[in-house]
């Protein structure tokens, strides 16, 4: 593979302007060359013309009123997870990355940068449509090491299809900053909205998947505890279209995992929500590294699982979609009236699970 970065490390100049920034600003260009429907990505902003939107959601509307409709070859409102309606709605996330290690089993700091972003857009029932992302770098940080990172990015933006559109990179001096922190900017666009305040009594609670690999890993890592896991970061939007009509609530459990997850998703909706012990969806080594840590497995953040809530009538057919994506989809509880988590423990009682509290995992992401 061709070395893409002329220097062995970064210099203070490639984050003060002037040639040695735009330099490296080509160097990026050539891995991060995939920029969409976007223009203008060289200047100071991108540019993204909506006028094909706003033509699709006037199209829409004629369709719903025969007597504008002028033709049978009028163009139909896009689908996300098979709604249609007449809205095109602007979804806009933010997020920064100070991960230690910034490489892991499964993935690194770049490619968990491009999952979360795009993980918390999906869960919005947003399809992105491109990514603001921007680097801060110690002097002296290997460009070998800078390099593998901006591969990640790049091969997470090919794959679902979400350009880097725009960023900007600042050198701190050496000490300063521990290597490489990355902060993203992502944005999208959803006919349905799917919300956290959702969720509804009778409504089933379904994990995508086995869930706080990804945070296992990193402390494993950490302490040197030796473990075949590797981080579950990967992105979720095929997934969340595929069931997105189904459900009334949606999260991805990073930090605060489970726990948090549920106790937001149950504040906002008014509701209380309780889990079968027996069908917590934790691996064995997970449960045994955080025995081990005396942490909480479900504290335990995943980068690549999301938890959703979704009629009884639906709950068979989400798990049967979700299971062609990841064999360990399944319902782990059910919400009811009332208020707050609660755990159904195999001894038969029923306790409390609360919002997490404390340092619990610094700089897990």
């Amino acid at each position: 593979m061709q070395k893409i970065f002329k220097s062995n490390s970064i210099s203070l100049d490639i984050g003060a302007g002037g040639a040695a920034s735009w330099e490296f600003f080509k160097d990026l260009r050539k891995i991060l060359n995939f920029t969409g429907k976007w223009t203008n990505t060289g200047d100071d902003g991108a540019v993204f013309d909506l006028t094909p939107l706003l033509s699709l959601r006037r199209a829409s509307r004629r369709r719903s009123n025969p007597a504008l409709i002028q033709n049978k070859h009028e163009i139909a409102t896009p689908r996300f997870g098979g709604i249609r309606n007449d809205k095109q709605q602007l979804v806009m996330t933010t997020d920064a990355f100070i991960i230690d290690p910034i490489f892991f089993p499964g993935g690194d700091i770049g490619k968990i940068s491009m999952c979360g972003t795009i993980n918390d857009l999906s869960v919005m029932g947003a399809k992105p449509l491109g990514i603001a992302l921007s680097f801060i770098i110690e002097e002296g940080f290997p460009t070998s090491d800078l390099e593998k990172i901006v591969r990640s990015i790049n091969e997470i933006s090919r794959q679902t299809n979400t350009p880097i559109v725009t960023g900007d990179t600042k050198v701190s001096n050496r000490g300063k900053i521990d290597k490489i922190a990355i902060t993203t900017c992502g944005i999208g666009i959803a006919e349905k909205i799917i919300s956290n305040n959702g969720a509804r009594p009778g409504d089933k609670v379904i994990s995508s998947g086995d869930l706080g690999e990804h945070g296992a890993i990193i402390l494993a890592h950490r302490f040197n505890y030796k473990t075949l896991l590797k981080s579950d970061s990967q992105p979720i939007l095929k997934e969340i279209q595929a069931v997105g009509k189904y459900l009334t609530s949606a999260k991805d459990p990073t930090r605060g995992g489970l726990a948090e997850n549920l106790n937001e998703i149950a504040e906002k909706s008014k509701v209380k929500i309780v889990l079968d012990e027996k069908n917590l969806p934790y691996k064995k080594e997970v449960k045994s590294i955080g025995n081990l840590l005396g942490i909480d497995i479900m504290a335990l953040p995943s980068e690549g699982r999301f938890i959703v809530t979704a009629p009884t009538k639906f709950a068979s057919k989400v798990i049967r979609t979700l299971r062609k994506y990841n064999k360990t989809a399944k319902i782990i509880g059910e919400v009811q009236k009332g208020k707050g988590v609660f755990l159904n423990t195999e001894s038969g009682g029923l306790r409390p699970i609360e919002m997490p509290r404390g340092k619990l995992v610094p700089r897990i992401c």
